[in-house]
């Protein structure tokens, strides 16, 4: 008698599983039809008043981003150095390859 209850109660769960699956599936698919007949409409009425047709796009200002994570040098920072400040070093020629040669046994 438990493996009955347990086959039915079973098969109710994945009934139900089943039917959120088809109402979330169901749902999505609603609300990618409206937003591409939206899209349509537009791209219709943009071509009926002779304008051009412009894509939706996300935008964000980039440089405040970059600015929120690389402040501006302030005074006495590296950033602020002159060329004055930069200590000379000697040059050396690395344009020169010689072949190296393994040794020999």
């Amino acid at each position: 008698m438990k493996q009955v209850i347990q086959g039915i109660l079973s098969l109710i769960m994945r009934g139900v599983f089943m039917l959120a699956a088809v109402v979330f599936f169901a749902s999505l698919a609603l609300v990618v039809a409206l937003l591409l007949a939206l899209w349509l409409l537009r791209a219709l009425w943009a071509r009926i008043t002779g304008k051009p047709v412009s894509p939706w796009t996300f935008q964000f200002n980039r440089q405040a981003l970059w600015q929120r994570f690389h402040p501006a040098p302030g005074p006495g920072s590296a950033a602020s150095r002159t060329d004055a400040d930069v200590i000379d070093v000697e040059i050396k020629d690395v344009s020169e390859v010689r072949e190296i040669k393994p040794p020999q046994q």
